[in-house]
């Protein structure tokens, strides 16, 4: 199996960039961020606090988290209900961050994600998939850009859908984001040693999905 980790702060790209370019390779495609986005979701629904590790230790047993596909399109699912949407939100996004901390919740997606890529040809993206999930990924990459360059992408896609919230909220929530990532205690935001980076401020969607398919290729 080839296993391609890509690895990046909050709205990088990764989950677009990464989808369009497993597609273009024929590879699975796993949004590990969409795996910890639910079980932060389930906090919020349930008024869990989401740094509380006892609480959400205690949460674990009644999460189920999958993926699959609709038309051909990734979809995720808490307890049996499509959550693909409600997990881009902002307020989800800042959850995310705060769960990812716990030990526990870590362990308790790890098996599903190393499951996955154990059984297929994959790209996954997340934090910590070069360091920790996948640390011996055929191909490593730490996508990045400018926070301001990542939030007004966030800011489009979230306006896109319908949401109801402001370019400076979006750009806050995703500095605040980036420290959490890089200063926790358990698997933080980090490049590998061995990966290549990439910054995306400068270039288009179509240009990034390019340059990291090339990548991938030239290491197959």
């Amino acid at each position: 199996m080839i296993n391609v980790a890509i690895d990046g702060p909050a709205g990088a790209g990764k989950s677009t960039i990464s989808r369009a370019a497993a597609d273009k390779l024929g590879f699975i495609y796993v949004d590990t961020g969409a795996l910890y986005r639910s079980v932060g979701v389930y906090a919020l629904r349930n008024g869990i606090d989401t740094k509380s590790r006892e609480k959400l230790k205690e949460a674990l047993p009644k999460i189920k988290v999958e993926l699959g596909f609709k038309d051909g399109v990734q979809h995720v699912f808490l307890n049996g209900e499509d959550v693909s949407d409600e997990i881009r939100l902002p307020k989800s996004s800042m959850a995310a961050s705060d769960v990812s901390a716990v030990p526990e919740v870590r362990s308790f997606l790890f098996d599903l994600q190393r499951n996955i890529a154990e059984k297929n040809n994959c790209i996954m993206d997340g934090r910590d998939i070069g360091t920790v999930v996948l640390p011996n990924a055929d191909v490593k990459i730490f996508l990045t850009a400018s926070p301001e360059s990542r939030a007004m992408r966030r800011y489009k896609e979230l306006s896109a859908k319908g949401a109801a919230v402001g370019y400076e909220e979006v750009l806050s929530d995703l500095k605040e984001r980036d420290y959490n990532d890089s200063h926790r205690k358990i698997a933080p935001l980090k490049p590998a040693k061995d990966s290549i980076t990439v910054d995306t401020t400068l270039l288009s969607l179509d240009e990034s999905i390019e340059k990291i398919t090339d990548i991938i290729r030239e290491h197959m």
